[in-house]
């Protein structure tokens, strides 16, 4: 099984980035997926949650409006993008896919910096 998140990097204030997380090694389109981040002294937070066939999604207060999380079952692929960044959207974020009663999986992470 594997999560590999990619697209993190520095970027200034107000601006945009895409991150993407491709799974391989178990039913993708069966499972829930997530995007969590964790801020340096600070416990790990969800950001935001998509359906397995990607009909609903939900968001962390601080996000709605401007993180929009996507999936692509054909691609076992789920997406964050995330515009109008602020300072405090800074944390290494993680994709998480879950399904009830089974083992739920993480990626590695990737660094998202927001600074001028």
């Amino acid at each position: 099984v594997q999560l590999v998140e990619s697209g993190g990097g520095l970027v200034q204030p107000g601006g945009s980035l895409r991150l993407s997380c491709a799974a391989s090694g178990f039913t993708f389109s069966r499972y829930r997926m997530s995007w969590y981040r964790q801020a340096p002294g600070k416990e790990r937070e969800l950001v935001a949650a998509i359906t397995s066939a990607g009909g609903s999604t939900n968001y962390a207060d601080s996000v709605k409006g401007r993180f929009t999380i996507s999936r692509d079952n054909a691609q076992n692929t789920v997406y964050l993008q995330m515009n109008s960044l602020k300072p405090e959207d800074t944390a290494m974020y993680y994709c998480n896919a879950f399904r009830f009663g089974r083992t739920d999986y993480w990626g590695q992470g990737t660094q998202v910096t927001v600074s001028s």
